[in-house]
């Protein structure tokens, strides 16, 4: 079977595809995602995904290389990271109370055979009316700067999320039970769990 990569430093992709029991590399993407306004939700994060997947898969042909972008949007506007914790509140408002769209595009690459494979995944979650004192709480416990939307679903949910309406593996950042299907067409199978390294 094939090696595989994660293309993404984030830990909660690791967890992800670990949860799931693949085996696998992390050699995290250095490129600056693009954000431009004039680019829907999808045709964001696929673009970013690709490219992702792309500058890794240049330095190891012989791997199945994932690459993942997540974007949070709410009608037209789309949220990605918040640059700083005044910026988090602000976002976690605008979403308080109303039911926006997490996508999450993926994108496998092997470039021994020149193959990719490019899709998304789009969750509906609702928020709960928070109140500036239960932001600010919230805020206190997670980590806001490093996840779109600034909010985490995996980490006390309870406290903002009123519902989810899709993968929610896709809220956390990487749809893996979509992720299967064209895994195995690439031979890329699970494996032991605990078994990833990073580089």
């Amino acid at each position: 079977m094939r090696r595989l990569v994660l293309a993404s430093a984030s830990p909660r992709r690791a967890d992800l595809l670990r949860e799931f029991g693949y085996s696998f590399e992390v050699i995290p993407a250095d490129i600056t995602e693009i954000a431009y306004p004039y680019l829907s939700p999808v045709e964001l994060t696929s673009w970013n995904a690709f490219r992702k997947a792309r500058r890794v898969a240049a330095a190891f042909p012989q791997a199945v290389v994932i690459g993942a972008d997540t974007v949070v949007s709410l009608g037209a506007q789309v949220f990605g990271k918040p640059g700083t914790p005044a910026a988090a509140k602000a976002m976690l408002s605008v979403l308080s109370g109303r039911t926006h769209t997490v996508t999450t595009a993926y994108c496998l690459v092997y470039a021994r055979q020149r193959r990719f494979y490019l899709d998304h995944a789009q969750t509906a979650v609702t928020l709960k009316v928070l109140s500036e004192s239960e932001i600010d709480a919230y805020h206190a416990v997670i980590d806001p700067l490093d996840k779109a939307g600034a909010y985490a679903a995996q980490t006390a949910p309870e406290r903002v999320i009123a519902k989810i309406e899709g993968l929610h593996s896709n809220v956390i950042g990487l749809p893996v039970e979509a992720l299967e299907r064209p895994l195995i067409g690439l031979r890329v199978a699970r494996g032991l769990r605990g078994h990833e390294r990073s580089r």
